[in-house]
């Protein structure tokens, strides 16, 4: 009646369910479904969904089928587990080949230097570097388990989503590591002045204290860096309770770095823990934390006062009027270049390079 096939000697192309063995069963002893499934004792329907692999075939059923059929139960749950082995193996290919797609849009040479995966040019291992990377079975999964809102720039044209979603992903991993009180956004307020002060310091002494500050107050401050197509300059998003900053020093430029940081602040600062927000490069749709950041840094009082009553074209007199308000002279030059008051070919020295160790 029945030949068991051994299918440990190849893949098979197509799941076929056990059902297919009951109706030969059926048909070499004579009967139709409603007669068998009055003597297994189970409705006309349900007999009919395990025949066509909707429903399995448990270990009653299997004795049923033991007694009404003849081969041992064990035989029937071997075609069962066969059957659900092969279809999750089938699907399985079917997640690789998506997957393999996905995968042409993913920076993961750039990924690799960094050492966020591992270095490797087989597809599959590439695969299942990535699935450990985004914490997903499937790289479709990615947009659905990266959960942050973003949304394109409209003068950005060739944006890498998976780029981005990677970014954020390492800014998640990287954010969640680092130890912080709980989340207190009144004394994050209360340290606006003392970030504030700290642009006038060089990069080896602002971050880690920005860090220090930072975890004081319950915000995971990490540094990222950029990925190609993905023009990011830093993000906010919230993870157990507590904000995760994430900048990258795109444009390598201090002024850059610290607008960008007091940007992300204040969506800190001002927003519920259900706004997730990227800050892009040469970003216009989120002006309300532009216009915050540019009075944290420099009050707009004062720098009304410095265009109308000071030469703010003269090197020295941007030097001392932004020493004069504590605040770094990059500073100023960003925000009169912003403002489209000089050129930025002559304050270039000025605005010192800025250049970040991963």
């Amino acid at each position: 009646m029945v030949n068991k096939k051994d299918d440990a000697q190849f893949m098979p192309t197509v799941a076929i369910p056990p059902g297919e063995t009951i109706r030969e069963n059926m048909k070499y002893l004579g009967m139709n479904q409603r007669e068998l499934a009055l003597r297994l004792g189970i409705t006309t329907k349900h007999l009919c969904n395990v025949i066509n692999g909707n429903d399995p075939i448990t270990y009653e059923t299997a004795l049923k089928l033991e007694t009404v059929l003849g081969p041992k139960a064990q035989f029937w749950m071997n075609l069962e587990t066969n059957y659900q082995l092969t279809k999750a193996r089938l699907k399985r290919e079917t997640d690789l080949e998506a997957d393999l797609e996905i995968l042409k849009g993913v920076p993961y040479k750039n990924m690799s230097d960094f050492g966020w995966v591992p270095a490797t040019d087989n597809r599959q291992e590439r695969i299942n570097n990535l699935r450990a990377f985004f914490g997903v079975a499937s790289l479709k999964a990615v947009p659905l388990a990266v959960n942050a809102m973003f949304r394109k720039h409209k003068q950005i044209k060739e944006i890498s989503d998976l780029g981005v979603l990677a970014w954020l992903r390492k800014a998640e991993i990287d954010g969640l590591a680092v130890e912080v009180k709980k989340f207190n956004r009144t004394k994050l307020k209360k340290y606006i002045p003392q970030f504030r002060g700290l642009t006038l310091k060089s990069p080896e002494e602002f971050i880690p204290e920005m860090q220090r500050l930072c975890a004081e107050c319950g915000v995971s401050l990490v540094l990222v860096p950029s990925l190609p197509k993905t023009y990011i300059c830093g993000a906010t998003f919230w993870r157990k309770g507590n904000p995760i900053l994430a900048l990258s020093a795109r444009g390598k430029r201090v002024d850059i770095f610290w607008f960008t940081f007091f940007h992300e602040l204040e969506h800190i600062v001002s927003h519920s823990q259900k706004i997730s927000c990227i800050s892009y490069e040469h970003n216009g749709h989120e002006d309300e934390a532009d216009e915050k950041a540019s009075d944290y840094l420099i009050p707009d009082v004062k720098y009304r006062k410095f265009i109308k009553e000071y030469d703010y074209k003269d090197k020295n007199v941007i030097r001392e009027y932004a020493l004069s308000i504590g605040i770094a002279p990059c500073i100023l030059v960003g925000r009169l270049l912003h403002d489209r008051l000089i050129d930025y070919r002559r304050y270039s020295d000025l605005r010192p390079s800025f250049e970040i160790g991963y």
